[in-house]
């Protein structure tokens, strides 16, 4: 091996270990960032910089699923990985929403033309506009069904060599144990649940970081009054909007909450996507 895997893109461009021995060298990597975190809390971010150590990448994310519309960011990187991560989330579509429906790898190895950027136009627009160029989401599976998804993000267009790609699955797997245990270690309780099922685990994660977005949620419920629709129109409402003002739907809602914001409904001849000050109909 070449490269000691504390410097960028550690098997980048040949020599590769074998599976076992790249395994542990990637767990061996990720946990020693975790032991470096200042605070258990700063763990995540500390794993999330480690996966970009380890990859010829320019960031990462780690995203937590609760259901289709609902999605978490468990960790990033950087500021560009975390505002890639609120657009996918404001525009509900791009890889991580794709390797969540499909349970495989999405690798996007250029936004900027051809068939990844017509496939999702308008999220391809914006990251580019953030200066992300290529996207590789890697969904993490506990039980065999998506919770989640590792997001990895480039600069630069063009793909993972096989050889990387390896690497990046690898790290994908030590991310998801870290991210089963990590909860059971803050709460000091490791070793005790060692049989909880899985997928409990990751609904409690979700459960935990929700604050993140509790005002998204709220926003949600007041919309569906005001325009008399299911939780899912009203998100696609919120969503609309959010992008229409280039801002994110975190934003939006804030807005919604405070009463700076309402919508009209169709029913009354509006346009639903577009709100208005609260006066009359």
């Amino acid at each position: 091996m070449r490269m000691p895997p504390e410097e960028p893109g550690a098997w980048a461009g040949g020599g590769v270990p074998s599976d076992a021995e790249g395994r542990l060298r990637v767990s061996e990597t990720l946990a020693a960032a975790a032991r470096g975190a200042d605070d258990p809390l700063a763990v995540p971010h500390a794993l999330c910089a480690a996966c970009v150590r380890l990859l010829p990448v320019t960031g990462s994310s780690v995203s937590i699923s609760g259901g289709r519309g609902v999605r978490v960011t468990w960790c990033t990187s950087d500021r560009v990985a975390a505002r890639l991560a609120e657009l996918q989330y404001t525009v509900g579509d791009g890889p991580c929403q794709a390797a969540l429906d499909g349970g495989a790898p999405v690798l996007a190895a250029d936004l900027t033309q051809g068939p990844d950027a017509r496939r999702w136009p308008i999220f391809a627009h914006e990251a580019v506009g953030l200066g992300v160029r290529a996207v590789f989401s890697l969904p993490i599976g506990v039980g065999g069904a998506a919770v989640g998804t590792l997001d990895l993000y480039s600069d630069r267009v063009g793909g993972l060599a096989e050889p990387d790609l390896r690497v990046a699955l690898w790290v994908r797997d030590a991310v998801t144990s870290a991210l089963m245990n990590f909860r059971t270690a803050v709460r000091g309780t490791a070793g005790a649940g060692g049989d909880e099922d899985a997928e409990d685990e990751v609904a409690s994660w979700v459960a935990a970081s929700e604050a993140d977005h509790t005002e998204v949620y709220q926003a949600v419920g007041m919309v569906m009054v005001q325009l008399d629709v299911d939780p899912e129109q009203a998100l696609d409402r919120l969503r609309a909007r959010a992008y229409a003002d280039g801002r994110t739907v975190s934003q939006v809602s804030r807005d919604v909450l405070s009463r700076r914001l309402s919508f009209r409904p169709e029913a009354y001849g509006g346009d639903p996507a577009r709100p208005y000050d609260g006066g009359g109909p």
